[in-house]
């Protein structure tokens, strides 16, 4: 097992009628800046909850967060918070929602171009503490200190991470989410698993606690998401769903083992030059990295085949490759580039601008442009 250093201070707060904890979870003095997207929060009634529950304090509501949060969106809500001495953010909806609001509590501290801070050319160490009503669980954003935010005017989407933006408590009621249209449900589905995948799907590091945690979470997630689909009012498999997102991404997964998030990276291209869901640009991607490192990731995708996918031991690697893409398939969700309308042509560019920026990725740092253009053009009609 690698060495690790793991802290995570947010304190989860889980189950129905959970909200309106809000008044005693938010300090009792703060000027609350109540951040939120496009609007589903005034239907299915988490907004009036949470207006309720924070009668008593003074809030500034921003709304208009997009799907993939967008840098000049953020900025207004920033000079917003500024100017209404804001010491704290609510941030209410789903992983896009928290990573603005991430993006914001560095941002208004930060007296440089925020740009700085998603390109992670500065590290600010001040932050307004925040904390989230998670709606749409997908991204684990509720529980740790990762963000990704987009800038459409550079067709960029850059990630970072800061221990200042760690939500101090996150409320999960999976009551909430029942109604999710089916397409954010999916996509919450393939990216929980793929945040494991990235984690686990590497090499032998000795981990083995880890790793059995890893394959439960994966486990869960193929069991829960067919029953799911089912039965979409079920409380139960609601927060099943929930649960394993915010285990997917918290920090224990990743302790003591390579990390790799290549599909990850090559998934911000489809999305920021072609606009696909995350999770959409992460099952295109995701077998066709795994086949292009086949030799280097064969034992896991053997041992995963087998403890998760319950294939023989005599399986292969590209059994679990295969099994893997029929459980997307079972979900009604493409794993081929083609399916999105994109065509060689469209990945040749994506592939050049990787190369245009010096991509180096994965768990070896060996998916560059070329290999992104391989895995890409093998995306292909699949």
């Amino acid at each position: 097992m690698l060495n690790f250093s793991c802290y995570n201070p947010t304190r989860i707060v889980f189950g129905q009628e959970t909200i309106p904890q809000l008044a005693q979870l938010c300090p009792a003095d703060a000027v609350i800046l109540l951040l939120y997207g496009g609007g589903s929060i005034k239907q299915n009634g988490v907004y009036e909850q949470t207006l309720a529950a924070l009668c008593k304090h003074t809030v500034v509501e921003y709304a208009g967060i997009e799907a993939n949060p967008q840098f000049d969106t953020c900025i207004q809500a920033r000079d917003l918070a500024r100017a209404e001495n804001v010491s704290f953010i609510l941030a209410v909806g789903g992983g896009s929602v928290i990573d603005a609001a991430k993006f914001i509590s560095l941002a208004i501290q930060y007296d440089g171009d925020a740009w700085d801070i998603p390109t992670n050319a500065a590290r600010p160490t001040e932050a307004i503490p925040l904390g989230t009503v998670l709606t749409l669980p997908a991204t684990g954003s509720e529980m740790n200190a990762n963000s990704v935010i987009s800038r459409s005017s550079l067709q960029a989407k850059e990630a970072f991470s800061n221990e200042a933006v760690f939500p101090v408590f996150s409320i999960l009621d999976p009551s909430v989410t029942t109604s999710l249209p089916l397409r954010q449900t999916l996509n919450g589905i393939v990216d929980a698993f793929m945040h494991i995948c990235e984690q686990y799907a590497t090499r032998d590091c000795g981990a083995r606690l880890q790793e059995r945690q890893a394959e439960a979470i994966l486990s869960s997630l193929i069991e829960v998401a067919p029953l799911l689909l089912a039965d979409p009012d079920n409380y139960q498999h609601r927060a099943t769903l929930m649960w394993c997102a915010t285990q997917a991404l918290n920090t224990t997964l990743g302790s003591g083992v390579v990390h790799d998030w290549a599909t990850h990276m090559i998934s911000h291209y489809l999305t920021a030059h072609h606009g696909l869901d995350h999770g959409q640009a992460l099952a295109v991607t995701l077998t066709h990295l795994w086949r292009h490192k086949i030799e280097a990731k064969r034992e896991r995708l053997q041992q995963y085949g087998q403890r998760v996918l319950g294939l023989s031991e005599t399986s292969s690697a590209e059994d679990a490759i295969c099994a893997t893409e029929e459980f997307f398939h079972s979900l009604g969700v493409p794993t081929s580039v083609t399916d999105y309308g994109l065509s060689e042509a469209d990945c040749l560019v994506l592939a050049d601008a990787a190369t245009a920026d010096h991509l180096m990725v994965g768990e070896d740092r060996d998916i560059d442009g070329t290999a992104m253009k391989e895995i890409l053009l093998a995306s292909l009609n699949k």
